[in-house]
């Protein structure tokens, strides 16, 4: 017997974050009671994605890339949303995809703190555009993504094929 707390969720901040993939209610409910519906607070999802300590930390010096830790700092909303990265991983969604993408070219701990961001810049944009959250996006993303590949790997094809 337990309390639908979704509704509740959408009417507090006025779009339904459980909609996300690897969003659940009690990641939603966490979330809205840490960083709370006022997103004029921040200046812009970067902004946003720094403050949850899920922007990417890289000191570049003279084009090199000296360090690109993560942050000590804590934010538990931050953290929330990098657990429910991890667990992205395994899904078949487009969110999904992109998560297995980020870990394959960051590892582990990159793959999931870049996932958190993404998550973070759709939450920010759907709470204060007060828009529901639309997979297609995501999808046409990565459909594009796919076909600029294809493109590559054939003029790559192409120039091996001349070159013999």
């Amino acid at each position: 017997m337990g309390v639908e707390i979704q509704p509740l969720l959408k009417i507090l901040t006025g779009v339904d974050l459980c909609r996300v993939e690897g969003i659940s209610e009690i990641s939603c409910l966490e979330l809205v009671s840490e960083i709370g519906t006022d997103m004029t607070k921040w200046l812009g999802p970067k902004n946003f994605s720094s403050w949850l300590n899920v922007a990417p930390n890289t000191k570049i010096t003279g084009g090199k890339v000296i360090s690109s830790k993560m942050q000590k700092k804590k934010n538990f909303a931050g953290q929330t949303l990098r657990m429910s990265a991890s667990g992205l991983t395994r899904s078949k969604s487009p969110l999904g995809n992109y998560a297995r993408k980020m870990r394959s070219r960051l590892g582990k701990k990159g793959g999931v703190v870049a996932t958190a961001n993404k998550l973070s810049a759709i939450i920010y944009s759907m709470i204060i555009h007060q828009t529901e959250y639309n997979p297609e996006i995501m999808k046409q993303s990565t459909d594009k993504w796919t076909e600029k590949r294809i493109k590559s790997l054939e003029k790559q094809l192409d120039q091996l094929k001349k070159a013999s």
